[in-house]
């Protein structure tokens, strides 16, 4: 497939073009700066302009036209890296723009990034039980998951408008890299550091795949899967983790060893998403 990847030169974007380019997808990277990879076709846009992403998906001179399918990953990733207000407004905008014009352009499979942060993060309130999973309602508790909550809601409706559309929301958990591990020793003595996300994390290869999994399927309808890695960031058991207000909380089978506390079990039964990645054996 011809597959346009928003925000193609983030950490997780950077991973995304590599595995869908090794699978022998032909890969068009967009986002604010230039693709640093030749290999890929690389053109500067601002997702928020929505003529430019309409431009992006029908055709740029010098570019091929002809989009199957779209990866959005564009995106202020995280809340506090902004005004939240200023947040909100770019990744809500960018977002409808992505979506909006793609069903302009007729283009009927997207994959886009939603977040682990719907899900209550952090979990100053405790989860209904654990491990979390996509069945309860989403729990916003920032501006940032406002708005991965409130795009959850528009896929829906864009799904609705139109029923051959496949618009897939990935839940990603803390995208991290080799570049990250060595750091994760400075949590091992203080558990609470890494609470506020459950101790989740998702490596960027296994991210990539589970991109590439959901592009490839033959799903319709709009969907949100949870995508993380099998295991915590942590050394010890996951059982030993389960303290103070998280004690109470109902507890599902499965969480033997160091059994990661976002389920990915959806992930696992409709795309076949398998995480392959422990940051043990990269260090």
């Amino acid at each position: 497939m011809h597959i346009a990847v928003t925000g193609a030169a983030g950490k997780l974007g950077r991973a995304v073009v590599e595995d869908l380019r090794r699978a022998g997808h032909v890969v068009f990277a967009l986002d604010r700066i230039r693709f640093p990879d030749t290999a890929a076709e690389s053109t500067v846009i601002d997702m928020t302009d929505y003529g430019q992403v309409v431009e992006a998906f029908t055709g740029v001179d010098a570019r091929p036209r002809g989009i199957d399918a779209v990866v959005h990953l564009a995106a202020i990733p995280g809340p506090g890296l902004a005004a939240n207000a200023a947040l909100f407004t770019n990744n809500i905008t960018s977002t409808y723009n992505v979506f909006s014009a793609a069903r302009l352009a007729g283009i009927t499979t997207i994959v886009w990034a939603s977040s682990e942060t719907v899900l209550g993060i952090p979990f100053e309130t405790a989860p209904p039980y654990l491990p979390v999973d996509e069945e309860y309602a989403a729990r916003p508790e920032s501006s940032y998951s406002l708005g991965k909550a409130l795009e959850e809601t528009m896929a829906e409706h864009f799904a609705r408008w139109t029923p051959d559309l496949s618009i897939i929301g990935l839940r990603f958990s803390n995208v991290m890299d080799d570049s990250d591990y060595p750091g994760f020793e400075t949590w091992q003595d203080d558990p609470d550091t890494r609470s506020w996300n459950l101790w989740g994390y998702i490596d960027a290869r296994d991210g990539a795949r589970a991109v590439r999994l959901a592009v490839e399927s033959d799903r319709k309808g709009a969907d949100t899967f949870i995508i993380a890695a099998a295991d915590t960031v942590m050394r010890r058991p996951t059982s030993e983790l389960i303290t103070g207000r998280l004690a109470s909380v109902e507890r599902w089978s499965g969480l033997e060893g160091r059994a990661s506390l976002l389920s990915t079990g959806k992930a696992r039964r409709v795309l076949g998403y398998v995480p392959q990645v422990s940051w043990l054996d990269r260090i």
